[in-house]
């Protein structure tokens, strides 16, 4: 038997053809196939709900986006198990998602965004947002947005991609750290620091935040950095404006006092560092802890490699509209 990672590898470099017969399983063809499967994975070892109507009528009943990535996951599951792995595998797949991986005998995630790209997904560590997940993932784009509206649900699978581990995390972040990373660790491994845990935890719907973000895309130009904070000065002041128009809650002054407390620190990027710092301690209190030892010495010999969007509250929300988005238009091109 091949290992886990020789499998995965097997799964990555037949992905359109695996796409191909889940999508045909979609349309309600071949299933007797897959039945066998399908009844092990199904509850008390019975075929899902689902599948004698899509067997008999080509179609899905009405489904919550929930159900949908189930049945994606159950119909993937069968493909691999009977067509792609079967020369590789001892044992069924089994899919254990309470686990925190969908299939633990590959280790690999299966995400199933439909046309709004996004998915919401466990909480674990802001530093997931620049290190990436503990597992690769297949990313399968459905048209389930499209499909519900015209009753009955045909589903099928548009696009889709493998990312390894370190690319499921924040492609804006991730490409910031690595621009300082380098210069800012042989410098000051304390400012390094300071940059990760602040890029780990920035709220860009925060509007001092999402500038102190710009600031430090622009550390090493201590000119930029100064355009920056004529410009912050200038959008507090229309920010204001438009929310009284709309009769909302000012930004307090307090926000862009202290970006112009930058000012008055030679050189500006000692100042950028500090105002993003205390950034972190003002709003995630005891929350915006450092990062471990394990996470920085990942962050330090990772690939900063992310690939898609990622945001936080109670759960991250992946936004995978970077992946299939610049994909379409560079198709039309």
């Amino acid at each position: 038997m091949l290992n886990k990672d020789k499998l995965r590898e097997v799964v990555g470099n037949n992905l359109d053809s695996i796409m191909q017969k889940v999508n045909s399983a979609l349309r309600g063809e071949d299933l007797e196939n897959i039945e066998p499967i399908l009844k092990r994975l199904g509850k008390g070892g019975q075929v899902p709900h689902w599948f004698n109507g899509l067997k008999m009528t080509k179609a899905l009943p009405n489904l919550d986006g929930k159900t949908i990535g189930s049945v994606v996951e159950m119909l993937l599951v069968s493909v691999l198990e009977i067509y792609t792995l079967k020369d590789f595998l001892t044992q069924p797949l089994k899919m254990n998602p309470a686990r925190g991986v969908d299939l633990p005998d590959l280790d690999l995630g299966i995400k199933s965004p439909s046309e709004n790209y996004c998915t919401s997904e466990p909480f674990f560590s802001a530093y997931e947002r620049l290190l990436g997940s503990e597992y690769d993932a297949l990313v399968l784009l459905t048209d389930y947005q499209t499909a519900k509206k015209h009753p009955p649900l045909r589903l099928q699978i548009i696009r889709w991609r493998y990312l390894k581990k370190t690319q499921i995390a924040d492609a804006n972040l991730c490409r910031i750290a690595l621009k300082h990373r380098a210069s800012l660790n042989i410098e000051n491994t304390a400012w390094a620091q300071k940059i990760c845990r602040f890029l780990a935890f920035v709220n860009q719907s925060d509007w001092r935040a999402k500038k102190l973000l710009t600031l430090i895309d622009s550390l090493g130009d201590e000119k930029q950095i100064g355009r920056i904070l004529i410009d912050a000065k200038k959008n507090f002041i229309k920010t204001n404006i438009e929310k009284t128009k709309q009769d909302k809650p000012l930004l307090p002054d307090s926000e862009i006092e202290a970006l112009n407390r930058i000012k008055i620190i030679t050189p500006l990027r000692f100042g950028v560092i500090d105002a993003a710092d205390n950034w972190v301690i003002e709003t995630q209190k005891e929350a915006g802890r450092f990062p471990s030892e394990n996470e920085w010495n990942r962050f330090t010999s990772s690939p900063l490699d992310g690939e898609i969007g990622m945001s936080f509250a109670l759960q991250w929300r992946y936004n995978f509209g970077k992946l299939f988005v610049a994909e379409e238009e560079n198709a039309e091109e």
